[in-house]
């Protein structure tokens, strides 16, 4: 491999981390066309292992928005991140899989009794859960996207209400 290939794997892999990255903060964020704008026109997300739907990155977006104003606080944290870059023949391609692993707290909305929105006081329940992300991402002329995701969660759970001290 030359320093010339050498460098130009080590920009692909800065860019894909930063979609990866982009991904986990859109979501955290609500930023739902900055979800839609990381993925190619024809890309696909999965969360049926996670409870959730399957379908293009678009009407996935629309599920998770709606989804997501139950846990008003979220914070996705993406590490061990994989990346493996299409080879072809000691020089990358324009394909790349990234395994990465997740540990995703969030806070409900409303009382645990599921009334309104919570007192002052009072934190709402808190629902944890980790796993891991499996993504397809291509080329493009506007950068890397992703093609693909597909989550696979490997555990949750749910804690009760506290009373800030």
């Amino acid at each position: 491999m030359t320093q010339r290939v050498a460098l130009a794997t080590v920009m692909d892999q800065l860019s894909i981390d930063a979609v990866i990255t982009g991904y986990a903060v859109a979501v955290d964020d609500g930023a739902w066309q900055d979800y839609r704008d990381l993925f190619t026109p024809e890309g696909r997300a999965d969360y049926r292992g996670a409870g959730g739907v399957e379908g293009p990155a678009a009407e996935v977006a629309q599920w998770l928005a709606e989804t997501m104003r139950l846990f008003p606080v979220r914070q996705h944290l993406v590490v061990n991140r994989r990346i493996a870059l299409q080879d072809l023949g000691g020089y990358p391609g324009d394909r790349a899989e990234v395994q990465a692993d997740y540990l995703n707290p969030m806070r409900l909305q409303g009382t645990p009794d599921g009334g309104g929105a919570a007192p002052p006081d009072t934190v709402a329940p808190n629902f944890v859960s980790g796993g891991r992300y499996a993504f397809g991402l291509v080329r493009t002329e506007a950068g890397w996207r992703i093609h693909s995701v597909t989550v696979h969660e490997k555990w949750r759970t749910l804690s009760g209400s506290l009373t800030a001290g």
